[in-house]
């Protein structure tokens, strides 16, 4: 759909919308932006959940077609506004490749990032229980270990090329590595793999500031 405008609904304080934004600066893509989710509301209203039945965020819109889930919208994006782009290769296998790492993000990683983020970042000081927290920070230290061993030996998840699994994984990473007040191991290949990913605009811009 040439010249019809992308329409991202979404906070941009969003995890998962802060990887669409990320993935849409990769391809010079021009969209706007709603604030939605949250303090902003409109996620329960009827034109909304319209769109999305799920009541989440990020929707994307572009003219009538209307898709939801942070890692099918980029998928999406590539295929459709990202001919030849390197970030989602077309070769089958290494599709896949890339693909399973996306999936991973979802089955593996956001279920241990969650109640660390938001125990912490999302909650009171006077109402943190930094005993579980920890407990749950030690769960997620496990599964970061994985992603810490694979980048001892290449410079991104996939090898020498950046692709949406580095946005999807890095998107998280930043959250286990920034967030305060909790113990955790050295993990220098992912430390220094989230330093190179800091260097991208996209990333700059809309993951690494101010985590709330």
């Amino acid at each position: 759909m040439p010249g019809t405008k992308l329409t991202i609904w979404g906070r941009a304080n969003s995890v998962n919308v802060q990887k669409v934004l990320w993935c849409l600066t990769e391809l010079g893509l021009a969209y706007e932006r709603i604030d939605a989710g949250m303090q902003y509301g409109k996620t329960r209203e009827a034109e909304y959940l319209t769109m999305n039945p799920n009541a989440r965020i990020p929707t994307l819109v572009e003219g009538d077609f209307v898709l939801w889930e942070s890692n099918s919208i980029m998928r999406y994006l590539c295929l459709a506004h990202g001919s030849g782009t390197t970030i989602y290769p077309e070769a089958p296998k290494q599709r896949a490749s890339v693909d399973r790492w996306l999936d991973w993000t979802l089955s593996t990683v956001q279920p241990v990032d969650r109640p660390v983020f938001w125990g912490i970042v999302r909650t009171a000081p006077a109402e943190r229980d930094m005993i579980q927290v920890q407990r749950d920070a030690d769960a997620a230290a496990e599964v970061w270990a994985i992603a810490d061993r694979l980048l001892s030996s290449r410079r991104f998840i996939e090898g020498d090329a950046f692709t949406l699994a580095d946005i999807a994984i890095g998107s998280y990473a930043r959250r286990w590595l920034g967030v305060e007040g909790i113990s955790r191991p050295v993990q220098p290949h992912l430390t220094r793999w989230l330093a190179e990913l800091g260097k991208r605009p996209g990333f700059a811009q809309f993951v690494a500031p101010p985590m709330s």
